[in-house]
């Protein structure tokens, strides 16, 4: 696959999540947040199984090592991104888990110790300033719905960064039947500790969830984990960010949700950060310093991705 396929690809991606905001908001008319992630993460995980089924005699623990970190990640995403949405706007939601974006450079820099560019600090400065504007209320408090989708971006951040790093290494089919399968189990396990176990959804209901297991999920994470070999995990990064552009106007054609202008000033400070963090820097920027980093299995690898 070439680079600008792979560009494509995300991009692609990025559409088809964009709609899963709105899946979501429907979904949570009948369901609960950890029944949704556990019926859309055992369809991926059972259609991953079945695609990667021939390469499961050649698995090693390295590989479902890396793949439970980025189920972790994954898991602890959705979660809060999708209990958020019970609290805020599907358009906030979506712009407040772009900021995901700016954080990647500074996780590759705390791990790979990959240098923050001046685009760096001033996207993120940037980011503060618009969440500000969309999210804070008049007296200055964050949302709780907000505030959650904020660290839903964390999240996000780590499963983009763990994708990047490790389809370098280990087969992209391998990596993402792991990381549903993981997922899957800690949906199941919240959700019946939660005493969720009784499921009554709508028509639309189901076919939401279908909608986030077999495309959203499935079909998207595979292609995303495909795609990230060819692009740099920043890069990567910033594509996948226009998903919160998809999912406000979404929002806006089939909910019909209500855009004020604080809400298109705040989103487009955002959008702003997100492009200028992730501007090409200088190639002195880009280089990362010759520390090994520890695999899974705690042993070292050679040469990193850059």
């Amino acid at each position: 696959m070439k680079r600008g396929m792979a560009i494509a690809g995300l991009i692609v991606v990025t559409a088809i999540w964009g709609g899963g905001f709105v899946a979501s908001d429907i979904a949570l008319n009948s369901l609960t947040p950890m029944q949704i992630m556990a019926i859309r993460f055992l369809l991926g995980a059972v259609l991953m199984s079945l695609i990667s089924v021939r390469e499961f005699r050649n698995i090693n623990i390295k590989e479902i090592g890396a793949g439970v970190l980025m189920g972790i990640a994954l898991f602890a995403a959705f979660a809060l991104q999708i209990i958020g949405l019970q609290y805020t706007t599907p358009s906030k939601n979506a712009f407040l888990t772009a900021l995901n974006v700016v954080m990647v450079p500074f996780i590759a820099f705390l791990v790979l110790r990959k240098r923050i560019g001046w685009r760096g600090v001033l996207g993120a400065c940037l980011s503060v300033v618009g969440v500000a504007v969309l999210s804070l209320n008049g007296n200055m408090t964050l949302g709780l719905g907000d505030a959650l989708s904020l660290l839903c971006a964390v999240g996000f951040a780590f499963q983009i960064f763990f994708t990047g790093l490790f389809v370098q290494r280990y087969r992209a089919t391998i990596l993402n039947c792991v990381q549903m399968v993981t997922a899957f189990v800690l949906s199941v396990v919240v959700m019946v500790a939660m005493g969720q176990v009784h499921l009554t959804p709508t028509t639309d209901g189901w076919w939401s969830v279908l909608y986030l297991g077999v495309v959203s999920t499935t079909i998207c994470y595979l292609l995303q984990t495909a795609c990230q070999q060819y692009v740099d995990e920043t890069k990567a990064a910033i594509i996948l960010s226009m998903e919160s552009v998809f999912g406000t106007l979404f929002s806006i054609l089939l909910l019909g949700e209500v855009v004020t202008p604080r809400m298109i000033v705040g989103c487009a400070i955002i959008l702003v950060a997100v492009v200028i963090s992730n501007l090409a820097a200088s190639s002195e920027d880009e280089q990362p310093a010759d520390t090994p980093v520890p695999e899974p299995s705690g042993e070292v690898s050679g040469r990193l991705p850059v």
